[in-house]
């Protein structure tokens, strides 16, 4: 039988660029692992930060050395230039986190090019990717939250008059603490806890920088559960995970430092609040459109039991140690048998 050739997409234009990285080493190592070695051919291509799409040994040694390529030489005429080995693409398995790589663009390039792909179209991703968009549709399906509002940068930049103004009123709404966020960028990136006025007008300038759309949630005492979703239009849901850490949140720097937090799997929760978060975890796929894969995360606020959707992410972290692989290998899934099934669903859609 022949192998189905697939083209693995990392790399991109968003600051995760070196996680992508890691993250496509890994699924190409378990998709030429055991069986999937009989299954699946390779074909590395990689995004450089400038853009460029790059096939071939230069995408194959990125991919080993985790080194991204310098794009300075590159020449500007060879953006929207596709690898000629492109074409023999069968299925392509994008592995791009952030902007530009799970927030429906490179989805709907996907799209046009008639090719399937591993992960939500684009609605799903670009849902998954805003913060206030997935609020405004959780919300809609009736999925519980903690409270929040969204600004925009027009309001952070504005005359001296209006910005004190709604600071007052965000203080007066949310209370402190609260979580100050870009509503379009992953991995932590722009975050801020804050506790006092002026600590929010600092934030929510900070933030503007990055988006133009902000939001801004109130904080909550509670432990940060999750749980990793695998399907199409019948999805599955693994056992329940929890994250702990030793900082104020989960920022960036926890996130990506050796040591700085624990993954606890499975979370030593009660069995009926595991359930309840398997169903809210299929329903937050559902309601956001999702496809193939997703991670979505939990707040439990243990001395009442209530439970708080955070966030769905549609492309999360997809090494050997990351969560989603990790709930899915408690849960009787093995990484080779994981991206294997992955690349199914998409020929499946």
């Amino acid at each position: 039988m022949a192998k189905i050739r697939v083209g693995l997409l990392f790399g991109g234009r968003s600051g995760e660029h070196e996680v992508s990285i890691n993250s496509a080493q890994a699924i190409a190592q378990g998709l030429q692992t055991g069986n999937n070695a009989n299954k699946y051919d390779i074909l590395p291509v990689y995004i450089q930060k400038n853009g460029v799409w790059i096939a071939g040994d230069a995408a194959q040694n990125v991919l080993e050395s985790k080194i991204p390529l310098s794009s300075e030489d590159t020449n500007p005429s060879q953006l929207w230039q596709f690898p000629p080995q492109v074409q023999a693409v069968e299925v392509w398995f994008p592995v791009l986190h952030g902007p530009n790589g799970e927030d429906g663009t490179i989805q709907g390039l996907l799209t046009l090019m008639q090719v399937p792909f591993v992960g939500s179209g684009v609605l799903g991703s670009a849902l998954g990717m805003d913060k206030i968009a997935m609020k405004m549709a959780f919300a809609q399906a009736g999925v519980p939250q903690v409270k929040y509002q969204s600004v925009e940068r027009s309001q952070v930049w504005s005359n001296p008059c209006i910005f004190p103004k709604l600071c007052d009123d965000i203080e007066a709404a949310l209370g402190y603490p609260c979580f100050v966020k870009p509503a379009n960028l992953g991995s932590s990136v722009g975050i801020a806890k804050v506790r006092s006025h002026s600590e929010l007008e600092r934030a929510l300038d900070n933030a503007a920088s990055y988006d133009r759309r902000i939001v801004i949630e109130a904080g909550v005492t509670a432990r940060e559960l999750e749980c990793a979703v695998l399907g199409n239009d019948n999805p599955k849901a693994s056992v329940v995970g929890e994250i702990t850490f030793d900082s104020d949140f989960y920022d960036y720097e926890t996130k990506y430092t050796e040591g700085r937090s624990q993954v606890h799997i499975p979370a030593n929760v009660p069995e009926n609040i595991v359930t309840q978060i398997q169903e809210m975890a299929i329903k937050a796929f559902k309601t956001v459109d999702a496809a193939g894969l997703a991670r979505v995360d939990f707040f439990y606020v243990e001395e009442t039991q209530a439970i708080y959707l955070n966030e769905i992410n549609t492309l999360p972290g997809f090494t050997q140690f990351s969560m989603y692989p990790q709930l899915w290998k408690a849960t009787g899934i093995n990484f080779e048998q994981l991206v294997d099934q992955l690349v199914q669903l998409a020929l499946e859609k």
